[in-house]
């Protein structure tokens, strides 16, 4: 059947053998067609993310940077990219230096600094070194106490400088907040600009981003592997959705899922053992298991109704995912080792419309979309109490993804009639924009955690 749907400024015309669900159950179960309805605008050329930081808890920590002695010889500040990093979280606020410049402890005149309100101190050097190499020191000092909470020193290539910051700042958000950082981190997104796709990967902060595919035809669902090393991701590069698992580091691909009708919705065990996948292998949209390689396809959904969008529990026993069971796009939850079952928990009961979730890194919460006064915004919930809190006002948001923190909450949104990335804090008090200022920009996915240096 013809399927016409207007999203905003465009009216689509999309050739498909849905069944006669109600609109907004197609938009969630054909992930497919709900991305190329979405990316029909034609924009022309790159740019790198801007970005916006809106509210900002009443708590936040404040701390005063001073610019590393020497730094303003390198071509890229220190300095610079750790306090975004840090005011980017929305938990610190940032304290001006002025014209004081210790760079050592014992250069530190405490009393300077909490007359300026300072609760934290942060002190460095930059050294060059042969060969293009930086050596980077680097000090976070108490104001109240008088003393060092961290110290760390590396020697990195000139090229690496922000990765450097990046890992400083997590250090110290950590030794203030008690939670890891995720600003080493990165994030995948598609890109589209004219005709064409682009599975792009960059920092957490924007930077630094890159192509790992370009076609002319639609890709969607970035899936991290949970070491970071592999992105699942579904292209219709052959005119069919199939699903693609690729290595980062040699940009070598295997297709896992290329079966009969729709291949979608890829998400990594926590092992990185296997996917959950979305197949219509033997008819409507059901979830199976497969290997990472491709091999070991077993079902695990068996309904007449569509069950999408699986995201695996932290410690891999068990599946959340999006279904009509209920009459109504619903989350519900499975274990994800039982044999194939036509019975589910329902999680969610506020409203008539809640899609898309994506576990807690903590497994204690999940994020997805929910539908309120005719906007769709990004919601959490509480696994254990059900207690849900909505976090956005915008018009149409899309893709939530937790920071592997569990402190933000990376997602799609619309300004402007264009797709851009946002995130949210997980307590809604602080949102930031990412923007580009040409491209559409969807389908966000928040990287893990590197490994520790």
């Amino acid at each position: 059947m013809i399927v016409i749907i207007r999203y905003n400024f465009c009216i689509f015309k999309v050739l498909t053998t849905m069944s006669t669900y109600p609109y907004p159950l197609r938009r969630t179960v054909y992930h497919v067609v709900f991305l190329i309805l979405l990316w029909l605008a034609c924009t022309p050329a790159h740019s790198r993310l801007n970005i916006e930081i809106f509210g900002g808890g009443t708590d936040r920590i404040p701390i005063a940077i001073v610019p590393f002695a020497d730094e303003n010889s390198l071509q890229q500040s220190i300095t610079e990219v750790v306090s975004a990093d840090l005011y980017r979280s929305g938990l610190f606020r940032m304290v001006d230096p002025g014209s004081l410049r210790p760079y050592a402890p014992a250069e530190v005149v405490y009393s300077n600094w909490s007359e300026r309100g300072a609760n934290a101190l942060v002190i460095g050097r930059t050294i060059p070194m042969p060969n293009g190499q930086v050596e980077i020191q680097f000090r976070l000092m108490d104001v109240a106490k008088q003393s060092q909470l961290a110290a760390h020193a590396t020697v990195v290539p000139i090229t690496q400088l922000r990765a450097a910051a990046h890992h400083i700042a997590d250090i110290i958000y950590e030794a203030l907040t008690g939670e890891v950082g995720v600003f080493s981190t990165r994030i995948a997104y598609v890109l589209k600009q004219g005709n064409k796709y682009a599975l792009q990967i960059a920092d957490a902060d924007g930077y630094n981003e890159h192509s790992i595919i370009e076609y002319t035809e639609p890709i969607i669902s970035p899936a991290w592997s949970p070491d970071g090393s592999q992105i699942a991701y579904v292209s219709f590069e052959n005119k069919k959705p199939i699903i693609y698992v690729q290595t980062l580091a040699t940009r070598q691909r295997k297709a896992i899922a290329n079966f009969t009708g729709s291949n979608s919705a890829p998400a990594w065990s926590p092992d990185g053992k296997k996917l959950a996948v979305v197949l219509s292998l033997h008819g409507g949209s059901q979830i199976y298991l497969i290997n990472a390689d491709g091999s070991g396809l077993h079902r695990l959904t068996r309904s007449t109704s569509i069950d999408t969008e699986p995201s695996f529990s932290p410690d891999g026993r068990h599946i959340i995912f999006t279904s009509d069971r209920g009459g109504s796009p619903q989350i519900y939850r499975i274990p994800a080792t039982a044999s194939e079952s036509n019975t589910a928990e329902r999680l969610t009961f506020e409203g008539n419309y809640n899609v898309s979730p994506d576990f807690s890194h903590d497994g204690r919460s999940f994020t997805f979309i929910h539908r309120h006064n005719g906007r769709f915004n990004v919601a959490v919930q509480d696994i254990v109490t059900r207690q849900m809190q909505i976090l956005t006002n915008s018009q149409f948001d899309e893709s939530p993804s937790f920071a592997p923190n569990g402190r933000m909450i990376l997602y799609a949104t619309e300004i402007g009639e264009r797709g851009i990335l946002s995130a949210v804090s997980r307590d809604g008090q602080t949102r930031q924009n990412l923007s580009v200022q040409t491209g559409d920009i969807r389908e966000p996915a928040w990287g893990p955690l590197l490994r520790k240096r």
